[in-house]
């Protein structure tokens, strides 16, 4: 069994309605034990174009036998199967699901890269995995999530009422 921190996020529809699907599905698909679920943030978008919504952002973690590669390909197909399109880079969706950290690996394969290349530099990732994980020292940074949060600040992340 392999240790996954995974990151979702919507600014489309029903945004928390899909990061609830979102998470129903992967731990089903995935065979997930032991999920622990995140707080959910609202969050300004980065990037991508200037009009777009604000984000609703969770994270989880839990443990998976699937390698590394097919869950990347389950995360794809759950975007898909949550209506996800992608037209233009940062763009709106429905749903986001970035693999974030798989137990202490570092990997570098076309279309797959862990950790995740821009972990470090995205609060919005950060304040719902130091939930959760606050130890987890990301490989390859030698810091603790906590730590890179604290280095980072959480500005335009508000924590919400919202569960997932």
């Amino acid at each position: 069994m392999r240790r996954y921190a995974v990151a979702l996020g919507s600014n489309l529809g029903d945004r928390l309605e899909h990061l609830r699907q979102g998470v129903i599905r992967l731990e089903r698909e995935a065979e997930a034990q032991g999920l622990r679920k995140s707080r959910v943030y609202d969050t300004d978008p980065v990037g991508g174009p200037q009009e777009q919504s604000p984000y609703l952002n969770a994270a989880v973690v839990f443990y998976s036998p699937l390698k590394p590669q097919h869950l990347l390909e389950l995360l794809l197909e759950i975007e898909r199967w949550q209506g996800r399109v992608r037209l233009e880079p940062n763009g709106p969706r429905t749903l986001d699901l970035d693999l974030l950290l798989c137990d202490d690996l570092r990997l570098e394969q076309p279309g797959l890269i862990i950790p995740h290349p821009r972990l470090h530099l995205r609060p919005f990732v950060l304040a719902p995995l130091a939930d959760i994980a606050p130890g987890w020292v990301v490989p390859g940074l030698g810091q603790s999530v906590s730590a890179l949060l604290a280095g980072l600040g959480t500005r335009g992340v508000r924590l919400t009422g919202l569960r997932l």
